[in-house]
């Protein structure tokens, strides 16, 4: 990961746009229409989420699709899962 994934989550605009993006795969146009940050502020979140691997992003036609990664969950849940083991 390149930056930590807690610094990632850390960022109520992107655990905003995760939980939006649990709910089903959208563009960066449908989700800078829910929240009050700016398209760009919204892209440079999903880069974040993109570097940490919590979001994936495929293209169709035009369009880039974003939506959850669990690969990258599946790292953190390997990391709390310790404390309870």
């Amino acid at each position: 990961m390149s930056i930590d994934a807690f610094a990632a989550i850390a960022d109520p605009n992107r655990r905003h746009l995760l939980e939006a993006l649990r709910r089903r795969p959208r563009t960066v146009n449908e989700l800078a229409s829910g929240v009050t940050i700016s398209r760009p502020a919204v892209s440079q979140h999903l880069r974040a989420l993109l570097d940490n691997k919590m979001v994936k992003v495929n293209s169709r036609g035009t369009h880039r699709v974003y939506s959850i990664n669990e690969e990258g969950f599946n790292s953190l849940n390997i990391w709390l899962d310790q404390f309870w083991t």
